[in-house]
């Protein structure tokens, strides 16, 4: 793929890595009016009891008007979020073989206090990135287009349901012995578990059918 046009998400799921490394250049919506119960709040992680909802809290606008992607801010005061999100994390994968490779700079991310969505998507991004041992050009979108020209529109990544006719090749997971394997987690799910080779897996997912 040459170009391609995502939603910026939270530790994105599989699919949209696997999108992000076989593109040469990434352009990610932030025109676009916020939608929730998608992946730019939540990602899903492979727990002891199996699969996991971890979930960012955002401010919501009190008059009821929607909000544009760019502008919307992360609630710090419904529920210590950053400490669940971590501790999630340790429970699930503490004894992986890659976690404690990791452990530092997702602590550090999860100490920071972003205003924006969009700046914990970045730094996010920036982590998933340097673990892979990839490197991402990208731009961010001015204004909304429906249609838009030039690029693969891939935003629909960001419904989990749409990721739904791609095939996931199976790899080893923490708990799949005991739930089965999962598909299209989030990336942390695959990183954790095979290190920098994730990118090996994320260029075998076929985009084409």
């Amino acid at each position: 793929m040459e170009n391609i046009l995502l939603q910026p998400s939270y530790f994105s799921p599989i699919a949209q890595y696997a999108a992000i490394l076989q593109s040469k250049r990434v352009c990610f919506e932030l025109a676009d009016h916020f939608q929730k119960q998608t992946y730019r709040t939540r990602c899903y992680i492979y727990s002891p009891h199996g699969k996991q909802l971890l979930n960012v809290p955002i401010q919501h606008a009190k008059n009821g008007k929607k909000t544009k992607t760019k502008d919307v801010k992360i609630d710090y005061q419904t529920a210590p979020w950053q400490k669940i999100h971590l501790k999630s994390l340790q429970a699930g994968y503490r004894s992986s073989p890659f976690y404690e490779y990791y452990e530092d700079d997702l602590t550090a991310i999860f100490q920071k206090k972003h205003l924006y969505l969009f700046d914990l998507h970045l730094d996010v991004h920036e982590f998933v990135m340097e673990a892979l041992e990839e490197k991402c050009e990208f731009t961010t979108t001015q204004t909304f287009d429906k249609h838009v020209l030039g690029k693969k529109d891939l935003r629909n990544l960001v419904n989990a349901k749409e990721a739904s006719t791609l095939q996931f090749p199976n790899y080893v997971q923490m708990f799949d012995k005991r739930h089965g394997f999962l598909e299209n987690l989030s990336v942390l799910d695959l990183l954790f578990m095979e290190g920098p080779a994730a990118s090996i897996y994320l260029l075998k997912i076929d985009f084409t059918k």
